[in-house]
């Protein structure tokens, strides 16, 4: 099992990496697999990054930063997973309020049956009724232009405009055309929020799946530590991975990037479920969280309690989210450039802060996974 470290005053491994989320712990144990003794250094107090969670007082299985709900159709992806967890298979589904009406995400056909009080009946009057209201911009330059040019703005004010805005903290017309992209629109009735052909969840919950990855006697771990305060205490002999924020390791030479992060109000509550889904958003600027989430209905838990969480977008707090705006990629492309130089001192940035891109669950494992191919010549889970 890794060892977990109190303090730090010198400390020499083969490999340090900083930050214990997916991708830090994923390049911790294909290193440890390989012999070399690693060191993870994690500025909070528990491992797994943003995927942490842990069972209240209870016996629910609560995730302290929101849900997450893995799905790839990455095969390789897939095979590594297995090593860690089993795996039960969860569909996870969305649905928002809309006035007094409940309707799916990503919109389908249902959607606008249910909005709009018609009865679209096949997949060729969906996309003619799409045809019939999209916007004509050939190019869309925003995330507000990308959902008109898509399926037109009575479902951009609906569905995205409020949520957006709540979501970023500015206005869609200031964000990237991929913010509002990566939702896919739908010609039939299938409310999956995703259709990947691998969608689960470990049975025992993400910090287990995390614990059985740094088994390894070669990794040791120390939390509640921040990188700037060790630094100058810590040597590695082959390489120094980084997954917090790029802005932060160059110490905002270039300016500070923008992250938005997420404040949750958790509530416990005497009776078996709350709501109908594991998720339901809330589109309109009148509320001001944007989902609530109830754990149970993926956990598939027995209990006669149960928890949510209502979310709040926010400046402060944990970075969860990179802004993708067009002077936030102005700022990065140049600790991007300044990152490839480092390189050669076997310095390597890896993951969502240190890319400044999201990444899903799946993507990180991959991008992880594909850094340590790449810098090991290993052909494994390609």
């Amino acid at each position: 099992m890794a060892q977990f470290l109190n303090t730090i005053n010198e400390y020499k491994a083969d490999v340090v990496i900083v930050g214990a989320g997916i991708s830090g712990l994923t390049l911790a144990e294909k290193y440890a697999h390989n012999g070399k003794k690693v060191l993870v250094i994690e500025k909070r107090n528990h491992i797994g990054g943003n995927c942490y969670d842990y069972y209240d007082s209870d016996g629910i299985l609560v995730s302290l930063y929101g849900p997450h709900y893995f799905h790839t159709n990455d095969d390789g992806v897939w095979e590594y997973i297995q090593k860690f967890s089993t795996w039960k298979p969860y569909e996870h589904r969305v649905i928002a309020h809309v006035g007094n009406k409940k309707v799916p995400i990503p919109v389908n056909r249902k959607t606008l049956n249910t909005i709009f009080d018609i009865n679209l009946t096949s997949e060729q009057e969906v996309q003619a009724w799409y045809e019939a209201n999209r916007e004509p911009i050939s190019d869309p330059q925003n995330a507000e232009d990308a959902v008109k040019a898509r399926m037109g703005s009575e479902l951009y004010k609906l569905l995205f405009e409020g949520y957006t805005k709540k979501q970023w903290g500015i206005s869609p017309a200031l964000l990237s055309p991929e913010v509002t992209n990566r939702i896919p629109i739908r010609l039939n009735n299938d409310d999956r929020y995703f259709t990947d052909t691998y969608q689960a969840l470990p049975v025992n919950g993400y910090t287990a799946f995390f614990e059985k990855m740094i088994e390894s006697d070669n990794i040791s771990i120390i939390l509640n530590t921040d990188w700037d305060e060790v630094k100058n205490k810590i040597t590695w002999t082959e390489k120094l991975f980084f997954t917090g924020r790029i802005d932060q390791f160059f110490d905002e030479r270039y300016g500070k990037l923008q992250y938005r992060s997420l404040r949750f109000e958790f509530e416990t509550l005497d009776q078996e479920y709350f709501q109908e889904y594991a998720q339901e958003n809330y589109p309109s600027l009148d509320i001001p969280f944007t989902r609530i989430v109830e754990y149970k209905h993926a956990t598939g838990q027995k209990n006669p309690k149960t928890v949510i969480s209502r979310e709040y977008s926010t400046w402060d707090g944990e970075p969860y989210y990179p802004v993708p705006s067009i002077d936030n990629r102005t700022i990065y492309t140049k600790y991007q450039d300044a990152s490839v130089k480092l390189e050669g001192d076997n310095i390597f940035f890896v993951g969502r802060l240190a890319n400044y891109k999201y990444f899903n669950m799946d993507q990180a494992f991959r991008n992880a996974l594909d850094l340590f191919n790449r810098l090991e010549n290993n052909r494994s889970y390609e």
